[in-house]
């Protein structure tokens, strides 16, 4: 078989580790574990988002709905911008991206990633024949090096790619800084506000004023529907139009599409979660804070970045000793500018959180 070169070179993506995965190698009850690796919602979903989609599960024999109307009516007044602005993905925000990579990217095209970020621009990009161009994310104020991107883009550059906050960081990305790269290219901006909902700032307003951004949101994290891979994007309707051009016609879901109208129809649920998301994150970043030899990263988002160096272990190491006790964090070492030093843990329930910072303390002094 001819396999693509592109796919030969590519390395795998490394997805946080399941529950299933931990109870199987460490023979532990699933009841026990403490999952704080795949920045998920800890609470779980909207019941009524639940109890729809169990009433029409009969009706899984029928493909799903095409022009999504409903729900992109209730994404724009959510998100406080207008229908011809959005586009829904089926795979999360991460087909919103494949859909940007097939709608913009040629072979020997570059795009931009300030390192370390997140990881699946370049897993959906690569394939495309696209070449990867890396700015800076500065560790050391966990902040963007706004001229590492500006000095990166060249007449073969596509797309420049700011997650805010960003992940695995935590740190935001202040609207002036992105209006200033929106403002010395026409490249495609593309702001990936997975998070935004922990955050105190959001980019839509941009959208009327920058023909070339484009702003990606999830429903995994704050919204509870990680398991159903409900994702969409903002941008202006020229833009939009022609990612429609070339997205999968049936990509989401009937469970997914019901699931996500009435994720959004319940306030009450939205609400709650990322109150309880903050405080959780709040909780972990004080608790951390004061354990020795961690440095704690600062988040605005629904988990926390630390380097363990001065514990003398490695975030392979660390791992493995917090998982033999049902605890999941991720070690971040498969990401791009970040050694075997760091580790990155979600929010938990409370009960959740309290748990893992006594465990972790215990094998810290072991």
């Amino acid at each position: 078989m001819d396999v693509k070169e592109t796919i030969k070179d590519l390395d795998s993506y490394i997805p946080g580790r399941s529950q299933e995965e931990i109870v199987k190698e460490f023979n532990l009850d699933k009841n026990d574990i403490i999952k704080l690796g795949s920045n998920e919602n800890p609470w779980g979903s909207s019941k009524k988002a639940v109890d729809a989609i169990e009433k029409n599960l009969n009706q899984i024999n029928r493909y799903p709905e095409t022009d999504l109307k409903n729900l992109k009516k209730l994404i724009a007044d959510y998100s406080n911008t207008k229908v011809k602005n959005v586009i829904v993905g089926g795979d999360g925000a991460d087909e919103i991206i494949d859909i940007l990579a097939k709608t913009f990217i040629e072979k020997g095209d570059e795009f931009i990633v300030p390192i370390p970020t997140y990881t699946y621009y370049e897993f959906s990009l690569k394939p495309y024949g696209a070449i990867p161009i890396y700015g800076k994310w500065d560790l050391t104020t966990n902040s963007l090096d706004v001229s590492s991107i500006l000095e990166s883009i060249s007449y073969k550059t596509r797309i420049i790619f700011l997650c805010s906050p960003n992940n695995p960081t935590g740190g935001m990305i202040p609207k002036k800084d992105i209006e200033r790269i929106l403002k010395e290219t026409d490249v495609l901006v593309v702001v990936d506000e997975a998070y935004v909902e922990y955050s105190d700032n959001d980019n839509v307003d941009l959208i009327d004023k920058y023909p070339n951004i484009c702003i990606l949101r999830t429903m995994s994290k704050a919204l509870g529907l990680a398991g159903l891979r409900v994702g969409y994007g903002l941008s202006n309707p020229v833009v939009i139009e022609f990612m429609h051009r070339v997205k999968p016609v049936f990509s989401l879901t009937r469970p997914s599409y019901i699931g996500a109208l009435e994720t959004f129809k319940d306030n009450k649920f939205i609400e709650t979660s990322i109150s309880k998301g903050i405080e959780s994150r709040d909780y972990l970043h004080s608790e951390l804070l004061k354990i020795p030899n961690l440095k704690v990263y600062e988040s605005k988002s629904n988990f926390i970045l630390v380097n363990i160096k001065k514990t003398g272990l490695t975030a392979d190491e660390l791992s493995k000793k917090l998982l033999k006790k049902g605890v999941i964090i991720r070690d971040c070492s498969s990401f791009q500018g970040l050694d075997e030093y760091w580790i990155r843990v979600s929010i938990g329930t409370l009960d959740d959180d309290k748990k893992f910072i006594s465990i972790l303390k215990d094998v810290l002094l072991d």
